[in-house]
């Protein structure tokens, strides 16, 4: 699967950057300075792939999902422009006939694809690296011995991809000031770039945390590592959240919350030995509330059946981008991508996440925490 998706990556950029390299060619400045000299307008059109080149090194990641997504959208701007050029019967060789005069036509075409994508990464950049809050409301007409129960939901920290431990402890500040009963981390809490140093600040931050209600804890699908390459395990990660941060890791288990809410945790979908959800609700009493915590949204049908009352989900980032949203909603992966959707008396809340994987952009989502009141009726 990673073999396929790396190796459909590299054949992208390799094409993507081909492609560029021949567009650069056709900008103004490299004509007029190159002149009649081909060989010196591919060497000055090979400076910005240089650029690209630097950037491989440093994010290859990022690197490549800018590189493709340029030559796409640069590849579709030709294909609109070719277009209107038959439409309004332009005709053929203009452009060389204007260079013979000296009068080099501007290539807006580019210009205007590099302001476009200019404007688009930016903005992505910045909705990635700002964590906004993101309220929702519920209501229910069991009895929750209170008038209102707040809960607080991060997810997909991965930390250390948009921020380090100071920073996790910075966003913490943020939630703690919305006063939740109960905190939940829905997964991806850590990743493979995690650093113990890391783990130990964010749990320290977790530690001074006050939810009267509890916190609570499920595994993603990166909490364990892929390539175990960090310096800590997946049992050293359980320990200082349980043992020094005073946060429940629920795997496949139920808390009973002040006698009225269950907060069930399960297991993450890739764990090929989780409990089946029916059967963990199966025990509950249904007549209290059921939060349950599951990091990918894929089990919506069994859950609703199940009897759960709210289910919260991260795990998608919220599509990410703007075209993985919409190829991910068209292929149907997860039962949902991002917000919030009802199916019969079950309420599905999935979060864009606090951080991000490995791609450094969020375009058509922003990073968030949640903050979900649940009111008795």
């Amino acid at each position: 699967m990673w073999g396929f998706i790396f190796g459909g990556m590299a054949l992208g950029a390799i094409s993507g950057a081909f492609f560029l390299w021949t567009r650069f060619q056709k900008f103004g400045i490299v004509r007029k300075l190159s002149g009649d000299r081909k060989w010196l307008r591919r060497v000055l059109a090979l400076i910005p792939m240089l650029i690209f080149g630097v950037f491989l090194f440093i994010s290859p990641i990022n690197a490549v999902i800018v590189l493709v997504h340029m030559a796409v959208y640069w590849a579709l701007a030709e294909l609109i422009a070719f277009v209107i050029r038959k439409l309004r019967k332009e005709a053929p060789g203009k452009e060389k006939k204007e260079a013979k005069d000296g009068r080099i036509r501007p290539y807006l075409v580019g210009i205007i694809v590099l302001c476009i994508e200019l404007v688009y990464f930016s903005s992505g950049w910045y909705f990635a690296h700002h964590v906004a809050e993101k309220d929702y409301q519920i209501e229910t007409t069991k009895d929750l011995g209170r008038e209102k129960l707040r809960i607080a939901q991060i997810t997909d920290s991965h930390i250390g991809a948009t921020f380090d431990g100071e920073g996790f402890a910075g966003h913490l500040k943020k939630i703690q000031e919305t006063h939740p009963d109960i905190l939940v981390i829905t997964g991806d809490f850590v990743d493979d770039s995690s650093t113990r140093e890391d783990l130990y600040r964010c749990a320290t931050a977790l530690k001074d945390f006050e939810a009267p209600l509890g916190k609570y804890f499920v595994y993603g699908n990166h909490d364990k590592g892929y390539f175990r390459n960090r310096d800590f395990s997946a049992d050293d990660l359980e320990a200082v959240l349980s043992d020094y941060a005073g946060v429940e890791v629920l795997t496949d288990g139920v808390k009973l919350v002040d006698d009225k809410v269950y907060i069930v945790g399960r297991n993450d979908f890739s764990n090929k030995n989780r409990v089946s959800i029916d059967k963990i609700l199966s025990l509950l009493d249904p007549s209290k509330y059921i939060v349950v915590l599951d990091h990918q949204p894929t089990d919506f049908d069994a859950e609703a059946n199940a009897g759960a009352d709210l289910v919260l989900c991260g795990h998608t980032h919220g599509g990410q981008m703007l075209e993985m949203n919409l190829v991910g909603n068209l292929m149907g992966v997860n039962d949902k991508v991002y917000g919030m959707e009802t199916r019969d008396n079950t309420t599905f809340i999935v979060s864009s996440g606090i951080s991000d994987w490995a791609i450094g952009f969020k375009t058509g989502t922003e990073s968030e925490f949640c903050v979900i009141d649940i009111r008795q009726k």
